[in-house]
């Protein structure tokens, strides 16, 4: 077909590129097997997802297919302003997606299996507001179309045969009632995908006009006018009320819609579409949008709320935003009213301001000016709606890493707020939790309180130096004073899902252990006990018995870190110390304190998946799992002004305390990661001897390509122009002395680390005499899924490994 053409053309240069680097040089040899048993552990059936009704009456389980083939993984995409669509599904083109339903009773021991299709697979579930229904999706080489499972009748059928657009991610939301659903369509009879031209119809052209105007580099742009009409043919959607039924009542006219949303009251629907003029240099999120209030009886314009400009020239700074309303949606504790936030400094951080942003509420029939509710004196991250005179407002300023999160009463626009709490947003020690939250009849998601109306709810990680307990926290709305209810305790690590009961006496949560896999259970939180709903078994016994460690150590500059180690099932340590591979992430921090807390769990249940690192503790290596390499910058210094310094002290440290343990072989140890993590492996490898081998996937190493900032950095190239410089391993490729294999997925999708960034710093690693090679992965973005990819990336870690850190016989013999 055309559209396959088109998206074969896409890929044909980054193809062509593999064929050309490949060849001569190095013979290829397709795919390889990584040694047992991870071939085995790659091949066992996924363990299924869960997901609670919103009565939370009934679990559904959701059956996992195993890693896809490459087959499925290369078939062929169009990049859409920053999507990839697959053109005959009209879907996205990675989506996840199941195999089976099953429902699982809280209050009983009874399952049903839902009958679906034979090889169906089916999209994520959305359950209707009374727990009694499901919709999901079932995609075919036809496209999307939508079925409905009924939970009372165990039975599954599809309810209509036009098929859904699923563009801009799940087409279908609940309306008031559960009985109906507002749904985005594929416009009939819209004919065939255009053909693009078999012949050039004229130069590509852009321009400025002098106005800044920053962007971070994205991939998958449209670049093009075909791909503009191709955009629009795929995104354009019909929208229609679709009743559990069956019955299709279609509304307005076919646009670009990216949200659709019916009123707690049913009368209304507010609607955003996108509209020319696309952009080439932003993704779909940023190009003009209209949102508008319609009737929904009659499809009727109401009220043109706001007509965004395109989004082109708003700052990098992470506490820069649109200057218009932003985040419009439904007040989910009234029957119709819009409600969204507005910059009172025009989006501009460095603009002084005693106030940021202001909250606004427009009420039906929508005719009047909108009511200030609040002002907040940094940007708005969140409002959660508890009743008609309550409500709960988060702030927060990413400069100086600063929350708050107020109450106040909606029904009285201006009155003074209450301060709940005022932390530092890196602080997880200080995080009081998430407020627990209920599905109304009417399908909005509002804070549950307890039948008296008194009392909200929290959970959290319960974040601790002796690490992560989960809690249940009973918060008082009134004064904003709290009680523990409940909290994990060893040797278990246990999270809450949902409250059974609104007064808290019941919850479900997920526990594990050490040598326990996740399951789900009913607790009883007065008796302590507990109801096994899942039994779902360990996914890859052959880790049992290679639990972690949760080890502490300090930098030479005081700060310090935490890392988990995981030793080899049954390993003596009289046997030697071990080589060692070292996975991690640098973070970045405005406090040492806040770098110091410990992370995770010492009670979770570890199996690795996919690509994991753990996989090389079946090959005779110790690993040290996410060794803290925190950048900080206190008071008015910026984290990455000393980024080297700081990653080298982190990196021995980490090496100096586990060659102090005993465990491991100084001569011994490789250091890799991913992403920022292979960054972070490139940089250690320029300015360290720590290691002896570096694994870096899918990495960036030249800043100059990505010149309005990344990860954590905020500041364009030209503002801290050294800084870019010195924290780019390109620019040190004739310091690398150690051997280094980089590996990169050939459609990668991650702004800032296209293909061509390990591409360029492979060649530079070769042209100055590096011990460097260089794995492509075809069709695989930043994460890589085929099963063939997955087996291959982790043959090329261990053979890797293998030749640097384990001694031939020809090394034994001149060591003896």
């Amino acid at each position: 077909t055309v559209a396959m053409s088109f998206s074969l053309v896409r890929m044909l240069p980054r193809a062509i590129a593999f064929l050309v680097i490949a060849s001569p040089a190095f013979a290829q040899s397709g795919y390889r097997q990584p040694p047992a048993p991870i071939a085995q552990i790659l091949n066992a059936p996924a363990t299924p997802l869960v997901s609670v009704s919103p009565d939370r009456a009934t679990l559904l389980l959701l059956e996992r297919p195993g890693l896809p083939s490459i087959a499925e993984v290369s078939a062929p995409f169009l990049g859409m302003g920053g999507d990839r669509i697959n053109p005959k599904t009209n879907g996205q083109a990675r989506d996840p997606n199941f195999t089976g339903l099953t429902l699982r009773s809280v209050s009983g021991t009874a399952e049903r299996r839902i009958p679906t299709p034979v090889g169906a697979r089916i999209g994520t579930p959305n359950w209707a507001p009374n727990g009694k229904h499901f919709a999901f999706t079932v995609t075919d080489e036809h496209g999307i179309a939508l079925w409905m499972a009924d939970v009372t009748a165990g039975t599954a059928k599809a309810v209509t045969t036009a098929k859904v657009n699923g563009t801009t991610g799940a087409p279908c939301t609940w309306a008031a009632g559960s009985e109906r659903l507002l749904c985005k369509l594929i416009v009939a009879n819209r004919g065939p995908l255009p053909p693009q031209p078999a012949v050039p119809t004229g130069p590509i052209t852009q321009e400025s006009e002098g106005r800044v105007a920053p962007n971070r580099t994205y991939e998958d742009l449209l670049t093009s006018p075909y791909d503009e009409s191709a955009f629009e043919y795929l995104y354009t959607s019909q929208l229609a009320f679709v009743g559990v039924d069956g019955s299709v009542r279609r509304v307005g006219a076919p646009a670009l819609y990216d949200v659709a949303d019916v009123s707690p009251d049913g009368k209304w629907m507010l609607v955003r579409a996108m509209h020319r003029p696309f952009s080439y240099r932003v993704p779909l999120n940023d190009f003009p949008q209209k949102t508008e209030v319609w009737d929904a009886a009659t499809g009727a314009v109401t009220k043109l709320v706001y007509d965004r400009p395109l989004q082109d020239e708003v700052s990098i700074s992470f506490d820069a935003v649109s200057a218009g309303p932003r985040t419009i949606a439904w007040r989910a504790d009234a029957p119709a009213t819009l409600s969204w936030v507005e910059a009172l400094d025009g989006g501009v951080p460095t603009a002084p301001a005693a106030k940021r942003d202001r909250l606004v509420s427009l009420a039906a029939p929508f005719s009047g000016a909108p009511v200030t509710q609040l002002e907040v004196a940094w940007r708005a991250r969140g409002v959660q709606w508890v009743s008609a005179n309550l409500a709960l407002i988060s702030e927060a300023w990413r400069k100086s890493r600063s929350a708050r999160t107020w109450a106040f009463d909606p029904s009285a626009p201006g009155s003074a707020p209450r301060l709940v709490w005022e932390r530092s947003s890196e602080d997880r020690y200080a995080d009081p939790g998430q407020f627990v939250p209920t599905v109304l009849p009417n399908g909005k998601r509002v804070v549950l309180t307890s039948p008296d109306g008194k009392f909200a709810y929290l959970t959290g990680l319960g974040a601790s130096a002796d690490g992560d307990r989960p809690f249940l926290d009973r918060f008082e709305l009134a004064t904003g004073n709290t009680q523990r209810l409940w909290r994990s305790a060893s040797p278990y690590f246990e999270s809450i899902v949902g409250l059974v009961d609104a007064d808290a006496k019941r919850v479900i949560t997920r526990r594990e252990s050490v040598n326990d896999a996740p399951n789900y259970y009913v607790r009883d939180v007065a008796a302590d006990q507990v109801t096994a709903l899942t039994r779902f078994k360990d996914p890859a016994p052959q880790f049992a018995g290679a639990a972690p460690q949760l080890i502490t150590y300090q930098r030479s500059d005081g700060v310090h870190l935490s890392a988990k180690l995981y030793l080899p099932a049954g390993y003596d340590k009289s046997k030697g110390p071990l080589p060692f591979l070292l996975w991690a992430y640098p973070l970045e921090f405005k406090s040492a304190a806040a770098a110091a807390q410990i992370t995770g769990s010492p009670y979770e249940f570890k199996r690795p998946t996919g690509m994991s690192h753990l996989f090389m503790l079946t090959q005779g290596y110790g690993v040290l799992d996410d060794p803290t390499m925190p950048i900080i910058g206190e008071g008015d210094k910026e984290p990455n002004d000393t980024y080297v310094q700081q990653l080298v002290a982190s990196a021995k440290a980490a090496v100096d305390k586990i060659v102090s343990m005993g465990v491991a072989d100084r001569d011994r140890i490789a250091v890799g990661g991913h992403s920022y993590g292979a960054f972070m492996t490139a940089n250690l490898l320029a300015h360290s001897t720590l290691f002896k081998a570096g694994i870096a996937r899918s990495g960036a190493y030249n800043r100059s390509l990505t010149p309005f900032g990344f990860q954590g950095e905020d500041r364009d190239y030209w503002q801290a122009m050294d800084l870019y410089n010195r924290m780019s391993p390109f620019n040190y490729a004739d310091s690398v002395k150690t051997p280094i294999l980089l590996i990169h997925g050939m459609a990668d999708d991650n702004s800032g680390t296209f293909p061509v960034q390990s591409e360029r710093f492979y060649a530079a690693l070769k042209g100055k005499g590096a011990k460097v090679r260089y794995v492509q992965l075809p069709a695989e973005a930043h994460g890589y899924r085929a099963r063939e990819s997955v087996g291959h990336t982790l043959y090329e870690m261990s053979t890797w490994l293998d030749r640097w850190l384990k001694p031939t016989t020809k090394d034994k013999t001149k060591a003896d």
